[in-house]
């Protein structure tokens, strides 16, 4: 086969966590199995260009990876034990490239079990992320590091640490089953659905988004949905995640600036992305237990498939967040329904709902909950108090454009160039789900603070 040198770089990443999963499948020895897959990409880099494209590039490294495990197993004398297992199980045959028509020992996909163990009960949310992107997502150390806004000698400790913390809990490389499955599949979810909300809005920095965050999220999200098509809630995560991504082009100017929903191009969206994510969530939600994710999505549906901001269907939008309330409550939850209430009860009732965040200590004093207060505030023609919530929310974000845009609503209150339709709404009045509220995908910031050991985030903390 011919890969052309532009792609080389994307048909790797697509393999290696295939080969890493095939290595530890019969090895079952993380560290060894991965720099092994490292140094097999490495050759893999140097020959392919030069000497051709593998008929089967996966079986390839699998076998070169598969040498360098064996070397390093037979230059250590406490492996010897596992060289031995491993030679008996799967025979001296295992080393050999197949031929081309035949099923060779990388052709069975690991992908789905090692997410499984990269996101191990035993580690917090914050190593499985950093896991994950490594070993799945086949990022380097450096690229995770500025991810987590910590130096790369910080980060490549941390990683071996996840590492030899799965190992000590005696793990296995195998498909949990039963109650077991189930809790880990959604901590899969959980730890794929914080990484695309990084991509999609960075917590901190001069950029809005990270679109190489959200594509690989996507791309890993899709590897579980073809492992398990039949799960309502894997369908749900990935439909979100496609119609949230398809505003991508829409959300900035041409500096970077952030452009609210409100006031984007629709014509930017993709629509394809948007037709899949919608037939996704809809075949889902006939078929399956409702669960949040679909909820998600069937939110994000509505908000895309209006031909206009002002055709956005707020009703159903606020029923579905009543019910989403009442099968995963969380403070954010409670955030973007009370914007959906405002949008159809008006901005007192919203504001009402806003008042039981205050002593919630996940929310209390959060940007988000000063950004929707000041929204509030203002289509209640308060402008004096949202001018000073507005400044407020500005203060505690550490996103720059976010940062700039809350400043600029402020400015237009205090120079009084804000406009409003005739129902009195903001022109923008759809902004609270796009910046204010993140369409309730944002994530714990990935900071130094993020990264202890002893901090551990959960869905109900999400913002």
């Amino acid at each position: 086969m011919t890969v052309a040198p532009e792609d080389l770089g994307i048909l790797l990443r697509e393999l290696a966590p295939r080969v890493l999963g095939a290595l530890l499948r019969r090895y079952d020895a993380f560290d060894t199995c991965e720099d092994a897959v490292q140094e097999a990409l490495v050759a893999a880099v140097k020959q392919w260009p030069v000497d051709g494209t593998p008929e089967d590039p996966r079986a390839w490294l699998v076998t070169v990876a598969s040498r360098r495990v064996v070397d390093h197993v037979r230059s250590e004398q406490a492996r010897r034990r596992r060289e031995e297992v491993a030679a008996v199980r799967d025979g001296p045959e295992a080393l050999l490239a197949p031929p081309p028509d035949e099923t060779g020992p990388g052709d069975r996909d690991d992908t789905l079990t090692l997410l499984f163990l990269c996101c191990h009960p035993t580690l917090t949310e914050a190593s499985r992320i950093a896991l994950t992107l490594r070993a799945v997502g086949g990022l380097g150390t450096a690229e995770i590091a500025r991810a987590f806004l910590v130096p790369e000698a910080t980060m490549g400790p941390r990683i071996s640490r996840a590492k030899q913390r799965i190992r000590a809990a005696g793990s296995s490389f195998r498909m949990p089953e039963g109650e077991e499955y189930a809790e880990r599949l959604g901590a899969v979810l959980h730890v794929l659905y914080l990484i695309f909300n990084e991509g999609y809005t960075a917590s901190s920095g001069p950029d809005l988004r990270r679109d190489d965050l959200t594509s690989e999220a996507i791309r890993l999200t899709r590897a579980v949905h073809h492992a398990l098509p039949d799960d309502g809630e894997v369908a749900g995560l990935l439909a979100l995640m496609l119609m949230t991504d398809a505003r991508r082009q829409a959300r900035v100017d041409a500096d970077g600036g952030l452009i609210p929903l409100a006031e984007q191009d629709r014509s930017h969206w993709d629509t394809e992305a948007i037709e899949e994510g919608v037939a996704l969530v809809t075949d889902a939600m006939r078929r399956s237990a409702l669960g949040p994710y679909q909820l998600q999505a069937a939110i994000a549906a509505l908000h895309v498939e209006a031909p206009r901001a002002e055709d956005t269907d707020w009703k159903q939008i606020r029923t579905l967040y009543g019910i989403l309330g009442r099968i995963a409550p969380n403070p954010m939850v409670t955030l973007n329904h009370a914007v959906a209430v405002a949008m159809t009860d008006g901005p007192h009732a919203g504001l009402e709902l806003l008042d039981g965040l205050d002593t919630d200590a996940r929310m209390a004093g959060h940007h988000r909950l000063y950004a929707v207060r000041a929204h509030l505030l203002e289509l209640s023609g308060d402008n004096s108090r949202a001018y000073d919530t507005y400044l407020a929310a500005a203060r505690r974000t550490t996103s720059l454009p976010e940062q700039r845009y809350l400043l600029d609503r402020a400015d237009r209150l205090r120079t009084g160039t804000a406009t409003f339709d005739r129902a009195g709404r903001d022109t923008e009045d759809s902004a609270a789900a796009d910046v204010a509220l993140g369409d309730l995908r944002r994530v714990p910031r990935l900071s130094e603070e993020a990264t202890r050991g002893d901090v551990t985030f959960h869905r109900d903390d999400l913002s």
